[in-house]
């Protein structure tokens, strides 16, 4: 690591009632990884707008290389080579992968864009982060992870010397991690640097030299390399050790509460899925990214066709077609992607904990408000949902409360079954274990809970029992007494089926 490349002193931001960074400081030398941990809400997001040159500061000063600056956009910010990558890719399906990196910036020749020299940068830096496409590639072929390598070629392609990643792996597969690693580290050693923004552990101890910890707008602490471990982050986090994270404790069974037999999604007819779920207990369906996970949940609750099986819930044995069907008898589903099947973010607080129950609480063809905000009070404090008011639009909010306001809109019915899919993707810490004591609360008043996951230490954590797919079939279960990381991944990964055949 070379001398201090980006330096942030004192630093201040203010919203409307709100101070999101105070005096924050932040060094980031010449080819180093350096990990921004902290909870949602703790000012990670609103510093790296900052340094891409997305909104200005109130107070403090941002330095490149000893030199004070200050952005006024986010074309400055490249010019001075930093480069922001957001969580939520900032790319256009509908163009290839050299439009996509040159879009608004494309080289010209007599005023005319020069599209041998885009084709002849792209091909180069595609080449730099080990992407094997071709440059006039649509963008809409590629995965994922590979989208997600055409954005750090866009970085590149702006001569960024440093790198902002921000959650860069929350949809990737393991294998795509794993190459977005790989690209990291080929980034450090050509003089590179990247600030890693990710509340997984695991991989800021895998790639971080230093790790910075933001707690309420503060800096909390960092750690050295040989420092890092998962107990001294949450300590930095959070305030306090977690030492009891996981709180799971059993429950006396109740009847069966959903029952599924021979269900056979669109996506992997050939495969049936048969399995149950009583009330009080919490099952964890784990597998790889691709297993099928997602869409059984979906085909369960009505939002996606099935092509035949049986779904046992409410009283009535068939497959629900619709989700209101599945609302009716009982089921409830807290989707993957909160913000685009969730919620809606241009609205309320209040308008999206009431939504689910407009028909019930109506007052004739009108919404009935005093209702509304009653609903919205009572589940404001049954889920501890942080938010300065029942008018404050969703958008403002943590990615944990969002997630809370999700769960409320469908506990509002009291569900007998609820089905959540990643219900602590993309949130901190101190969320995750706030979504697990409820899930806990759940259980313990009679609810059958039913909940996809792609961290194996929530399933072992949080789960009674385990169910694990494969390649769009159940490949096989475990018992609490049985969980294990191998245990786990055997069955993931199909070793197990193979062992048998």
């Amino acid at each position: 690591m070379g001398d201090c490349l980006l330096e942030v002193r004192g630093v201040t931001k203010r919203f409307p009632g709100v101070v999101a960074l105070s005096g924050v400081d932040l060094q980031v030398r010449e080819a180093e990884v350096v990990a921004l941990i902290g909870e949602n809400g703790a000012g990670k997001s609103t510093l790296m707008k900052i340094l891409a040159g997305v909104q200005p500061a109130d107070e403090g000063e941002l330095l490149i290389e000893g030199k004070a600056r200050r952005f006024a956009g986010v074309q400055e910010a490249q010019a001075a080579g930093v480069a922001l990558i957001h969580q939520e890719l900032n790319l256009a399906d509908n163009l290839t992968v050299e439009a996509n990196m040159f879009l608004g910036r494309e080289p010209q020749k007599f005023g005319w864009i020069d599209q041998k020299e885009i084709r002849r940068e792209a091909e180069r830096v595609l080449e730099l982060v080990g992407l094997e496409v071709s440059a006039d590639t649509p963008l809409s072929e590629l995965t994922l992870g590979k989208q997600q390598l055409v954005e750090i070629a866009k970085a590149l392609s702006t001569k960024a010397r440093v790198i902002i990643m921000d959650e860069p792996t929350s949809s990737l597969s393991l294998s795509e991690a794993e190459r977005l690693f790989e690209v990291i580290r080929d980034l450090r050693e050509r003089g590179v640097s990247v600030i890693y923004i990710s509340h997984r552990f695991g991989e800021v101890k895998e790639l971080a030299d230093r790790v910075v910890v933001f707690r309420d707008g503060e800096n909390a602490g960092k750690l050295e390399r040989e420092e890092i471990d998962h107990d001294a982050m949450v300590r930095l986090m959070v305030g306090r050790d977690v030492s009891q994270f996981y709180q799971r404790t059993p429950h006396e069974l109740g009847e069966v509460a959903l029952s599924v037999t021979g269900l056979r999604t669109v996506e992997n007819a050939k495969h049936a899925l048969d399995f149950e779920v009583r009330a009080g207990e919490v099952v964890g369906v784990a597998g790889l990214v691709g297993a099928g996970r997602s869409e059984m949940l979906a085909a369960i609750f009505g939002a996606r066709p099935a092509v035949g099986g049986e779904v046992v819930a409410g009283g009535s044995s068939k497959v629900p077609r619709s989700p209101l069907e599945a609302l009716n008898r009982g089921l409830a589903l807290v989707p993957e992607d909160r913000k685009g099947q969730g919620l809606i973010l241009e609205m309320a607080v209040k308008e999206n904990m009431s939504l689910a129950s407009l028909r019930r609480d109506a007052k004739g063809p009108f919404v009935d408000e005093a209702k509304e905000e009653a609903l919205t009070v009572e589940m404001t404090e049954a889920l501890s949902v942080k938010t300065p008011g029942s008018w404050q639009l969703a958008r403002y909010l943590s990615g944990g409360n969002q997630q809370k306001i999700v769960l409320a809109k469908w506990l509002a019915l009291k569900p007998k079954v609820l089905l959540l899919d990643e219900p602590t993707r993309g949130i901190d810490i101190g969320a995750k274990e706030e979504i697990y004591l409820l899930m806990e609360k759940f259980a313990k008043e009679g609810m059958a809970v039913l909940f996809v996951s792609s961290e194996m230490e929530e399933i072992m954590g949080v789960a009674d029992r385990a169910l694990v797919m494969h390649e769009g079939r159940i490949s096989g279960e475990l018992g609490r007494d049985e969980f294990t990381e191998e245990a786990i991944m055997e069955l993931a990964t199909g070793r197990s089926l193979m062992n048998a055949s």
